[in-house]
């Protein structure tokens, strides 16, 4: 197995930093949104979840670097960041006094994002629905955050990703910026491609831009989907109901590809969730060593009820990072990711609400094809 260099926890403030951005979800339950009279107050982000992860689950020291509106809404989404133990001291605040560089008003010019997300059920798929047009978050430029002194403070893992690089015409120089710093600091970087077409319909504009991102890359997120949406990679295409065999095929050969085209990945790799319905689901994940040229699969957990699909691929990724920052090799890191995946996704909400045990006895029982006990 590849070395893959982390730096030792005793020489950092924190153990992990994200770079994206935190909108207050709004969950109606059981519901379709159209219809729903009541709903529930999460919170999550694709690359902030990461953190969360790490924080929550893992008990590790995490931040976040976004930017929030300082209103009821910025203050509820800090309230549940620190809840989850992640330190939000890096958070860039606009004031609502008009006045300074970080400023707007109080009627919502600039504002914290808020989507609803009706989590479906059966044959009704979930679906999610944004209000991030104006998001205090898109306002950022390169420049703004000072990242030297960030990282100076010791940072081990860097993690930023696809949706927050396209948000705004000024998003991509502020992640560029964050992963220079980073790589310049000697701390290991994530990006997850995690392609949206509500954000970003241009593929040749993310194509653009993901193609500067990733040679500042060293673990590399993406389906087989995202390769192609986000960085241009045309593949074979596999039918649905191909053996997974197949498609393992075909997308180890697009990661031989890329791992060349890219020199600088270490790892690459993603979650696998076939869907059955829109609360059934199979899972599983796998991890591409690049200097071992050898893909790692994690155990297939087949026909799982879930009650939450959103946050399953940044559960992956926090639970790949918090094995290899605790010193496991790729084989391992890949069943931490799967596991705390398919967790997640048992519970409600985007961010994670299980514990490092309880991933750990989740690698137990789908190693051992075991079923689930009642905790008495």
């Amino acid at each position: 197995m590849a070395e893959i260099a982390i730096k030792a926890d005793k020489d950092c403030k924190y153990d992990a930093v994200s770079l994206g951005e935190v909108m207050m979800r709004i969950d109606p339950i059981d519901v379709p949104t159209a219809r729903a009279r009541m709903g529930r107050i999460w919170h999550g982000g694709g690359e902030t979840n990461v953190s969360e992860g790490l924080s929550y689950c893992f008990g590790m020291r995490t931040a976040v670097v976004t930017a929030l509106v300082d209103d009821g809404i910025g203050r509820n989404i800090e309230c549940q960041l620190r809840e989850a133990g992640v330190d939000t001291s890096q958070i860039v605040w606009f004031s609502t006094d008009g006045e300074g560089r970080f400023s707007t008003d109080q009627k919502g010019t600039i504002c914290n994002g808020i989507n609803f997300t009706f989590r479906g059920k059966g044959v009704i798929p979930s679906k999610t629905e944004y209000y991030r047009a104006h998001t205090a978050i898109r306002e950022l430029k390169a420049g703004d955050v000072d990242w030297a002194a960030l990282f100076s403070s010791g940072i081990r893992w860097f993690h930023t990703g696809g949706i927050y690089t396209l948000i705004s015409a000024t998003s991509a120089d502020v992640a560029l910026e964050a992963m220079k710093a980073a790589g310049k600091a000697g701390t290991f970087r994530s990006f997850d491609l995690n392609y949206r077409s509500k954000v970003e319909p241009d593929k040749d504009r993310a194509h653009q831009i993901n193609r500067a991102i990733v040679p500042e890359t060293d673990f590399l997120v993406g389906n087989q989907g995202d390769f192609d949406d986000a960085l241009g990679y045309e593949t074979k295409k596999v039918a649905k109901d191909a053996p997974f065999e197949e498609w393992l095929a075909v997308y180890t050969e697009m990661l031989r590809r890329v791992a060349k085209d890219y020199p600088n990945l270490k790892i690459i790799g993603t979650q696998l969730r076939g869907a059955l319905s829109a609360d059934m689901i199979n899972w599983g994940a796998v991890l591409y060593d690049a200097a071992e040229d050898k893909v790692h699969q994690a155990y297939v957990r087949e026909g799982v009820e879930i009650a939450d699909r959103t946050g399953g691929g940044d559960s992956f990724a926090s639970g790949v990072a918090a094995a290899l920052m605790n010193g496991r090799p790729v084989e391992e890191a890949v069943q931490w990711g799967a596991a705390h995946g398919i967790l997640v996704q048992e519970t409600p909400g985007d961010t994670t609400m299980v514990t490092e045990k309880m991933v750990l006895a989740e690698i137990k029982r789908a190693a051992s094809g075991g079923g689930v006990s009642a905790l008495r």
